[in-house]
């Protein structure tokens, strides 16, 4: 209950800074944790939200969290490459995962509404395993993250155009204790 509480605060609070078009970043809270249920990831995903839920956990006596825990990364059009502005946003959720031995993580892949349902969903695949790649490489263990891919299945951005079919290029961290 606790941790919903937290998770709805730094929500609406990552939402609000939104809205003011700074960097989408959250401060540790006294419990140690570092959540933002946005991605800031300027023009790439001004104003997207969190496609799946996040919770953070009381991190007690264990290593402190990083600082900021985005939960979404996006790509390139026709791309599974990490760039260089969303690998830190993987090298920052690595570096929870390894602080929160308890935690697994879904890597949900996903792509804009352009090509066959069968090419969007290998995309979303080989986005969701890029991921999961450079996660390992940073020392998270593989049986504590899953991949899927929903192709363009679930879009957060319903328009017809480049700016919505950026947002809907990218994969979403979901997080469980």
């Amino acid at each position: 209950m606790k941790n919903k509480l937290i998770f709805s605060l730094l929500t609406l609070f990552a939402i609000s800074l939104a809205g003011c078009g700074g960097q989408q970043a959250v401060k540790p809270s006294a419990s140690g944790t570092g959540q933002s249920a946005g991605a800031g990831q300027g023009a790439e995903s001004a104003g997207a939200g969190q496609a799946g839920g996040a919770q953070g956990s009381a991190l007690g006596s264990q290593q402190q969290a990083p600082a900021v825990v985005l939960h979404t990364i996006h790509f390139a059009f026709n791309s599974s490459h990490i760039d260089s502005k969303n690998r830190a946003i993987v090298e920052a959720n690595a570096a929870y995962m390894n602080a929160n031995p308890q935690v697994t993580v879904t890597l949900q892949g996903n792509t804009d509404e352009r090509g066959t349902r069968e090419y969007n969903l290998a995309l979303g695949e080989r986005r969701a395993q890029s991921v999961k790649r450079m996660m390992r490489v940073l020392g998270v263990a593989s049986d504590r993250m899953k991949t899927v891919s929903f192709g363009a299945e679930k879009p957060v951005a319903l328009g017809h155009n480049r700016a919505a079919w950026r947002l809907n290029r990218r994969v979403d961290f979901v997080y469980s204790d």
